[in-house]
Formats: C-alpha cells, sequence, structure tokens
C-alpha cells in the first residue's frame, strides 16, 4: 500500500461518509481521526502532510466503515461528553443527549445536601452529574439492565463518585425515601421508533426509547408510584417528549402532586416536568 497522510486520510472518511448519507460527515470524519491518532486539531494543522502508519490507517478505515453503516458515533469511540464530564457508553445504554442537560440543571437547583433517586439511569449520566456537581448527600439509580447498570458502574468509578446501583424495574427494587426522584423514561410512541434515525432505531437500545402505544406508560408509573418513596414535601423532576407536557401535568396532578412547572430546553421546546408530592 503507497503511503497516506493525514490529509488525505481526512478527505477519504468525509468522501466516503457523504457518499453514505452520514449526517455531519465531515465532523465525524474528523472525530474518527482524532480518536484513532489522538491528533487534536492544532497538532493536524501542523502534521496533516505528514504520513500515517498503515496499522493506524487500517484502524481508521474500520472506524469509518462502520460509521458508513450508520453506527452511532459515540458507540465507535466510546465515549460522549456530559454536563462537561466524559461518559463511555455502548449500545448497552442511550447515548447521553445536550437536551438532558436542562433536567440535570433543574434538579442542580435544590439537590444540595439531597436524597436523591434516579430511574432508568442507563448510561448514569444524570445521576454521576449530579452526584459530582450537586452536592447531594446520597446517590442511588435504578435500571431494569444489567449491561446498563455496568456501564453506569464504570462511569461513577471514572468520575470519582459513589452511587448505589439497583437492578430493579422501575420501583419493584426500591426501598426508603428521597427528597427529590429523577427520571429520563422511555418516552417514544412506539410506532413512532421505526421512523427515526438509522442511528437511533437500529443501534440504540430499543428498552430505554420504547413507550409503549401513547409513549406515557412509564410517566404513569411514575407519577403513581413516586410519591411512596419521597419525603414530605418532596420533588419529582422528569424529561418529556416535546408534545407531553399537558398529559403527564395532568397524570401527576391526579396522583397528589402540586406546584407543577414545564421547563423549554434551549430550542425552546417543552423539556422537564418538575412537581412537589403533598399527598
Amino acid at each position: 500500500m503507497s503511503k497516506i497522510t493525514y490529509e488525505s486520510a481526512l478527505r477519504e472518511g468525509c468522501t466516503l461518509l457523504q457518499a453514505s448519507s452520514i449526517q455531519d460527515a465531515e465532523l465525524d470524519a474528523w472525530y474518527l481521526l482524532e480518536h484513532v491518532t489522538g491528533l487534536r486539531r492544532i497538532d493536524y494543522m501542523i502534521r496533516a502532510k505528514e504520513d500515517m502508519s498503515i496499522e493506524v490507517y487500517e484502524r481508521y478505515q474500520q472506524l469509518l466503515k462502520k460509521r458508513a453503516l450508520h453506527i452511532p458515533l459515540q458507540y465507535l469511540t466510546g465515549s460522549q461528553e456530559f454536563m462537561g464530564l466524559s461518559f463511555r457508553v455502548n449500545e448497552s445504554v442511550l447515548i447521553p443527549r445536550q437536551d438532558t442537560e436542562r433536567l440535570v440543571e433543574e434538579v442542580l437547583k435544590v439537590s444540595k445536601d439531597k436524597d436523591v433517586l434516579e430511574l432508568c439511569t442507563g448510561s448514569g449520566c444524570i445521576i454521576i452529574s449530579l452526584a459530582k456537581l450537586g452536592n447531594i448527600k446520597n446517590a442511588v439509580a435504578v435500571d431494569i439492565s444489567s449491561d446498563a447498570i455496568k456501564v453506569a458502574k464504570e462511569n461513577a468509578k471514572d468520575n470519582e463518585v459513589l452511587v448505589t446501583y439497583l437492578l430493579s424495574d422501575m420501583f419493584s427494587n426500591v426501598s426508603g425515601t428521597y427528597d427529590v426522584i429523577v427520571s429520563n423514561p422511555p418516552y417514544i410512541e412506539s410506532e413512532v421508533i421505526e421512523g427515526l434515525m438509522p442511528e437511533v432505531k437500529d443501534h440504540e437500545p430499543r428498552i430505554a426509547l420504547d413507550g409503549d402505544a401513547d409513549g406515557l406508560k412509564f410517566y404513569r408509573i411514575l407519577a403513581k408510584e413516586s410519591g411512596r418513596f419521597l419525603n414530605k414535601n418532596g420533588r419529582l423532576y422528569l424529561e418529556i417528549g416535546c408534545n407531553q407536557a399537558a398529559f403527564i401535568g395532568e397524570l401527576l396532578s391526579q396522583n397528589g402532586f402540586a406546584q407543577i412547572k414545564v421547563v423549554k430546553d434551549y430550542a425552546g421546546l417543552d423539556r422537564v416536568v418538575s412537581a412537589v408530592y403533598e399527598g
């Protein structure tokens, strides 16, 4: 094989991903090059016309071909940033989204010295961010997937926080009471999932996406059962789909919650519902 430079390899990567209709093809080609070479942008600018080693080039090509099949970038690099922290991800967990940072930001306003329970923790990005940034008293997180809990435990260790993880179908193995319950549950309508991007519908765990026929299955459970696990005037924080606020607000008001508040994300869409349990 003839020698190939970093510059020509990146150009090849952009061309391949563009031909495969990958959104942000140029950016993803760069991130994969950065991942396999360890080059920062400034390093690349200096060394662009230098030759790559055959081993590094072949590794880059392998990852490009996987990305061309619409395997998410984050599953190929094995990480995603969230709230300024780094989280390991694989196909056992949902990739953390920037929209979910709004949920964490809202909980951080009240989380100091609080006992916090998270349901549907996945990668652990929410509870770990709260434990790292919020000075919470006690952090407990739940997921139905043992593979997800394995990832979450690794992330807690990486970020040097103490979180107790429980393998549990929602509240089934939860005990005690908490000041705050937080959750980003599955909330996409079942029939909508097949119309999502292939990166999502074909690769992210369906169990973390599917909210049943109307997308509200897990909100019904949270509205009905959270009160048993909340201290007096405890707070519930939920990420929601942008068209679900009215339905979820009604569910909460029917189950003893008051002071129901809807918070928009930075795109101006409904993203978070919070409420206080009054019994």
